[in-house]
């Protein structure tokens, strides 16, 4: 009966799905639409499937008593969101609340690249990227100087998991001013089937969205970290951009770790010691258990 209805329901969604992200992302996104008006846009487009936001907490707060907490505890303008990396949602979800400006990390260097929503979006089923490109990377201090009215969010460990662990993060972390608060976020779905470990699967991923009659997002953030004067790289100061090498020191290396452990205590997992290289592994594996079972 499930199935007959979870068909059905992805029948008649995915026509209006489709053509609401098609209008948005080839001509709405392009256009001067205010920011409230993108926000219920993606809303609109999240609503279609069913995804809705049922539950935020900060981290060390009790319920019932957010209204009553420092402004300085959300992430706001001129703040950097770290945040963990499941499913295409995550970067919608995002967008439909801070519209922020996106960026990606790569393995072996401090810089990042600025993209589009629908880039960081697609990047979610992408396989990892190994090598960061030859043009247009810059870094996070340089990114907040330049839009100094949006939050930017970044995806420190470069590729999805099933969220059940959280990777090594970025060193493009660390190139943050010490006046920015860096503030890990967690974002757990119920059910958990929309999260995309593996790079390829669109059709496994718009079945597991679309056939269900709802999704939960339950929201976690942590206090935000700061890249401290003891943390800067070389004593480098505020008005410099941080330098290779991309190896961390060990002063650079207990923000990280922050930020890595609190990212594993919202998602209530833990960290692990994989590579992308791993990851491409893993994808490689089950391509192959794919294919000998069809």
């Amino acid at each position: 009966m499930w199935k007959v209805i979870g068909t059905w329901l992805f029948i008649l969604r995915l026509p209006f799905f489709a053509l609401l992200c098609a209008s948005f992302f080839l001509v709405l996104d392009h256009l001067p639409i205010p920011a409230v008006g993108r926000k219920l846009l993606l809303w609109l487009i999240l609503a279609i499937p069913g995804v809705w936001w049922i539950d935020l907490q900060l981290d060390g707060v009790k319920r019932g008593s957010l209204s009553q907490q420092d402004p300085s505890r959300f992430p706001r303008e001129r703040t950097v969101i770290a945040a963990q990396f499941t499913s295409p949602i995550d970067a919608l979800y995002l967008a439909s609340i801070f519209d922020p400006v996106f960026v990606v990390s790569y393995p072996g260097t401090r810089k990042v690249k600025r993209v589009s929503l629908w880039r960081a979006a697609t990047l979610a089923l992408a396989a990892p990227a190994t090598t960061a490109p030859a043009h247009g990377l810059t870094d996070l201090r340089t990114l907040v100087k330049d839009n100094p009215h949006r939050v930017i969010v970044v995806f420190p460990e470069m590729t999805t998991t099933n969220g059940k662990g959280i990777l090594p993060l970025s060193t493009s972390l660390l190139t943050t001013s010490r006046d920015v608060s860096i503030f890990p976020v967690s974002l757990r779905y119920t059910a958990p089937d929309i999260t995309t470990p593996v790079p390829g699967a669109w059709t496994l991923f718009l079945w597991n969205l679309l056939s269900r009659p709802n999704h939960y997002i339950r929201v976690r953030i942590a206090e935000g970290v700061r890249n401290t004067p003891a943390h800067q790289p070389n004593g480098i100061g505020e008005e410099h951009t941080p330098v290779e090498p991309t190896d961390a020191t060990d002063d650079e290396r207990k923000v990280l770790d922050h930020i890595g452990d609190s990212l594993a205590r919202l998602a209530r997992n833990k960290r692990v010691n994989l590579t992308l290289e791993d990851k491409i592994a893993f994808a490689k594996l089950w391509a192959k258990e794919k294919e000998k079972k069809t």
